[in-house]
């Protein structure tokens, strides 16, 4: 099957057009993430697509699987998040979502006032806003760290977690100084173009050397991969996991890491292979646990996992630092992240 990006967009509306069509509650439907620009990597895909219910959904993502290597990513949301649209314009996730999203249905016209409030007096680009989404994000990074900073004991999936969405949430708020956040897949990906435009290339190293890079080889990633794949292969048909590690997105994240791991930046892949991997880890015992405590202790993320916290704390300060320095020589209030 021959997969352009025009087929894809084909997929969405008309999968738009048989929900709504058996699904009165759906008020609106728009496109978002990747495929607004260059969606492939490693040959697959996924289609982002969120429905806006009258009232709270009552699941709020699915998975469709298309191919084995394009899949539909369905979020849905209330209509009621949408009801104060200049708030939007803070909201370091949803502000980004609907500012720039490609319409696929509309019930009710809604859409066009809360995307024109988003966007009055172009507001949203400029620092008191863009400091605002960024700052929102340092503070979700602290509250994680926080969350980790007396902990003492051995560090098992889910403390690396949560060290990994403090560490998500941290380079995202460096991120949104210069454009909206950058998902988990690409996150070491498009990182450091982010980095250099914020005048901080450094911190790309420091990123790596957080998550253990220093420990590692692109050789070494991929003798991971086979145990990797087991695992998550066997989570996503475990109760309880988390909802992206399922069967439909083995190969968006099987072919991207491979795609990274044969490139210039090799390490990239780094990212998604140990994010899935612990989300996947959460669920198992025996030996496919133990694989990715291997890998773990590989990169120094369990033994020396108090060392890496002491680390981020300092990474976490010297973002709180710069965002100061922006809000100063903007003439704005300083409004240092405490996590609380």
């Amino acid at each position: 099957m021959r997969v352009t990006k025009d087929s894809l967009l084909r997929i969405a509306k008309e999968t738009v057009q048989e929900r709504a069509y058996n699904d009165p509650d759906i008020v609106a439907a728009y496109l978002t993430g990747s495929l607004r620009g260059e969606p492939m990597l490693g040959g697959t895909a996924d289609i982002d697509i969120v429905f806006v219910h009258k009232t709270t959904p009552t699941k709020s993502r699915e998975f469709v699987k298309l191919t084995p290597d394009f899949h539909i990513d369905i979020s849905r949301r209330a209509k009621d998040e949408f009801k104060s649209p200049r708030e939007l314009r803070g909201d370091p996730w949803l502000g980004f979502e609907m500012y720039d999203p490609v319409l696929l249905y509309e019930r009710e016209k809604f859409f066009d006032f809360v995307q024109a409030s988003l966007r009055a007096g172009f507001e949203f680009e400029q620092p008191p806003l863009m400091l605002q989404r960024c700052n929102t994000l340092l503070s979700h990074g602290r509250g994680n760290w926080m969350d980790l900073a007396e902990f003492d004991g051995e560090a098992r999936p889910k403390e690396v977690r949560k060290y990994m969405k403090s560490l998500f949430h941290a380079v995202n708020a460096i991120a949104e100084l210069n454009g909206p956040p950058i998902w988990e897949r690409r996150l070491l990906l498009d990182f450091p173009a982010r980095a250099e435009a914020a005048q901080r290339p450094g911190m790309v190293a420091a990123v790596y050397g957080l998550i253990g890079a220093n420990n590692a080889d692109a050789e070494m990633v991929k003798s991971w991969l086979p145990d990797w794949k087991e695992a998550f292969k066997l989570a996503a048909e475990t109760p309880g996991v988390d909802v992206r590690i399922h069967p439909a997105r083995l190969n968006y994240y099987e072919k991207s890491i491979k795609a990274m791991l044969d490139s210039d930046t090799p390490l990239a892949a780094l990212w998604p292979a140990l994010h899935t991997w612990t989300l996947s880890a959460q669920v198992l015992t025996g030996d496919h646990f133990k694989f990715w405590q291997n890998a773990c202790n590989s990169l120094g993320l369990l033994d020396g996992f108090s060392e890496r916290v002491e680390g981020l704390d300092h990474f976490l300060d010297e973002i709180e630092i710069m965002f100061e320095d922006i809000a100063a020589a903007n003439g704005l209030d300083v409004q240092p992240s405490t996590g609380l």
